[in-house]
């Protein structure tokens, strides 16, 4: 859900490499707490579309 109490709707945009990156560069500049899941699920869909690995995880602190 939204803000507003509305159900989110999905867009798929076509953009470069570069753009993501330019978008991502500016969305960097938002608090952190604001933007992380949305910086995450915009690496995980480009790492799917270019073909790339997952960064490994950091290993358990335990």
């Amino acid at each position: 859900m939204t803000r507003s109490g509305e159900e989110a709707r999905e867009l798929h945009l076509s953009v470069t490499v570069d753009e993501v990156n330019l978008i991502l560069e500016g969305v960097g500049l938002l608090p952190f707490a604001r933007v992380y899941a949305l910086v995450a699920k915009v690496q995980q869909q480009a790492r799917e579309q270019l073909g790339g690995k997952p960064a490994p995880e950091e290993p358990d602190a335990t």
